[in-house]
């Protein structure tokens, strides 16, 4: 029977094997759990590919309703157009609809694939992903009509091992760009995963339930 040793990766830091296993003798393996410090270094700055939004009044409508938020600026036509933005303009956090998507994940955001690949192969799954929240920053109004295009990248991503085993913190930023080349808006998301890998027995039965 072959047995094994299992280290986080702030014991093994000094190994650059892309290997995950490590026969050390004695019939003994060592394995690696989580995330090396190589991996991390690699993801960050990894984007997915360009996402088109078109900002339609219709939608801001329906958003602004689904938000409680009653502002005539996202309702009122005549109104709107006597401000200083001219338009209907969109609120906070919406940048219109994406006329092609390809869902990802389970919280509808697309990710970068190699993130994807390297998380789960540590025992990552974006299935049991944490919204951590998300913060904007508003460089010009959205209005009706606009042409959005949006690239998200790998901004910074962390292992921290809690209570319940290992978790990984990763941050994403998006640009949205208009159709004249201007940035509208950035945003940083967070996400949170569990590392079902590090769990104990008990504590993996609840998290699969």
């Amino acid at each position: 029977m072959v047995k094994t040793r299992e280290f986080g990766h702030s014991i093994v830091r000094s190994l650059t094997d892309s290997a995950k296993e490590f026969k050390i003798g004695d019939g003994l393996t060592l394995r690696l759990v989580g995330m090396q410090v190589e991996e991390i270094s690699r993801l960050i700055g990894k984007s997915t590919g360009i996402t088109i939004y078109e900002v339609e009044k219709g939608a801001i409508h329906r958003f602004a309703d689904a938000v409680g938020d009653m502002n005539p600026l996202y309702h009122d036509d005549e109104f709107a157009r006597k401000s200083a933005h001219g338009s209907i303009i969109a609120p906070p956090g919406f940048f219109g609809w994406p006329n092609k998507k390809t869902v990802t994940s389970a919280l509808l955001v697309d990710f970068p694939s190699e993130l994807i690949t390297t998380l789960e192969q540590d025992g990552y799954s974006l299935a049991s992903a944490l919204d951590g929240g998300i913060e904007y920053e508003y460089f010009m109004p959205v209005k009706v009509g606009d042409v959005l295009a949006s690239v998200s990248s790998v901004k910074d991503i962390r292992e921290r091992t809690g209570r319940k085993g290992k978790l990984v913190f990763f941050t994403m930023e998006t640009v949205y760009i208009n159709r004249h080349g201007c940035k509208v808006a950035s945003c940083q998301a967070q996400y949170i995963l569990q590392n079902l890998a590090s769990q104990s027995g008990s504590d993996k039965e609840k998290a699969n339930a």
